[in-house]
């Protein structure tokens, strides 16, 4: 099966992101690698506000 390598490998950068940073957004919470395992990707965690180029936050 072929893959997208670009979004195969942004992915695993916020993974990256969420395993190893500090996020101070309170609206952001991370579910346990457990939940994330069953429900869905890391992109799961990722919380958006307003619209692109004119987020409130990352």
């Amino acid at each position: 099966m072929k893959r997208d390598t670009l979004i195969f490998d942004l992915i695993d950068k916020e993974l990256d992101r969420q395993e190893d940073g500090l996020e101070l957004i309170a609206s952001e919470n991370f579910v346990s690698k457990q939940v994330m395992e069953a429900a869905g990707p890391v992109l799961t965690n990722k919380y958006a506000e307003g619209l692109p180029g004119k987020r409130y936050y990352g």
